[in-house]
């Protein structure tokens, strides 16, 4: 009895333990890539492929410099696009919120950004796109 008792303590535990690690990566942002804004009216893209994985959400950080969005279009696998809608101009150290993607997860082809430095500074803004 006291073995049945202790083999359902380990299953238990395993099973928590095994929980923990699905939330956890669940929460967790993948760096997709970066881009540095050189001037006025900047335009860049960052592409993925289907390797990189299947994404529900995506979170755009700023570093630097301020930086003021006019626009961000997702494409994605399948062909079709969504534009991301967050405010505007975005100070170094901080992001968008999390940013749902329309349906389910998706494969990500590219993501565009249109977008300025919004100082004079000498720093060139760095801008970071994470998925999850």
């Amino acid at each position: 009895m006291r073995s049945k008792n202790t083999l359902a303590v380990f299953a238990a535990l395993l099973l928590l333990i095994g929980s923990t690690s699905i939330l956890k990566a669940q929460r967790e942002w993948n760096h997709l890539g970066d881009k540095h804004v050189d001037g006025n009216s900047d335009h860049d893209k960052i592409s993925l492929g289907s390797s990189e994985g299947w994404f529900r959400q995506l979170q755009i950080r700023v570093e630097d410099a301020p930086v003021s969005f006019k626009r961000v279009v997702v494409h994605f696998g399948n062909g079709t696009d969504e534009e991301l809608q967050f405010r505007e101009v975005i100070n170094p150290g901080e992001s968008t919120r999390a940013m749902d993607l329309r349906g389910r997860r998706r494969i990500i082809k590219s993501v565009e950004f249109w977008y300025e430095k919004v100082s004079e500074s000498s720093k060139r803004p760095t801008v970071r796109l994470y998925g999850r």
